[in-house]
């Protein structure tokens, strides 16, 4: 089971500090270092043509994780999420008369893995283009997989190194359900669209 969530910058710091205060803070715990992680998300919206009239269109989101190499999520905001293998990138490419590629919103998050006990923990900075635009912290308790089971031992090892940014219980854990893959991704969807929409009040207000 996985919480994703996000850590404002620490106040007078810049992104790349706060990251570094948080790995001292796991590093200080006992954490090692695991290598390294990475997860991209590209926005595709529907043609205009396919849009009912007055109506606009869905936009998919396409996204890769390094700790499944060999697949690729699409997820509509509130909808399904399709796995499919890395060939559907390809796919993407031969459907631009249906889904085109919003370039400018191409968003991720890369960082170092680290192991401490059961619990494996992913910082991340997350970019769009070539700025570094917030912090991503995903941990995952690996014994479990029913989301309800372990939330508050998850919670609990967070609070040890986030402290008041730890994060409440994901939408995605339903009661005595199986976590997913496809789970880690939707929130990753949704703390993407939450730094893009935090960008997005300054850009308004320059214009």
């Amino acid at each position: 089971c996985r919480s994703v969530s996000q850590v404002p910058v620490a106040e007078g710091k810049s992104v790349q500090q706060t990251v570094e205060l948080l790995a001292r803070r796991l590093e200080a715990l006992g954490a090692d270092k695991q290598g390294t992680f990475g997860v991209d998300c590209e926005t595709y919206h529907t043609a205009a043509t396919l849009g009912t009239q007055g109506q606009t269109g869905k936009l998919m989101y396409v996204m890769h994780n390094s700790e499944y190499p060999l697949s690729c999520f699409a997820l509509f905001e509130n909808g399904p999420c399709l796995v499919a293998d890395a060939n559907f990138d390809t796919l993407m490419v031969k459907l631009k008369g249906f889904f085109q590629n919003a370039k400018a919103n191409k968003i991720e998050s890369r960082g170092t893995r680290y192991q401490y006990c059961d619990f494996l923990v992913k910082l991340g900075t997350v970019t769009m283009g070539p700025s570094a635009r917030g912090i991503s912290v995903e941990v995952e308790y690996c014994p479990c997989v029913i989301a309800n089971d372990c939330w508050n031992l998850l919670m609990e090892f967070m609070q040890s190194f986030m402290g008041s940014h730890t994060p409440g219980i994901p939408s995605v854990f339903k009661h005595d359900s199986t976590y997913s893959p496809g789970d880690t991704m939707v929130q990753y969807m949704e703390l993407f669209n939450k730094i893009r929409k935090q960008q997005q009040v300054p850009v308004a207000g320059i214009r």
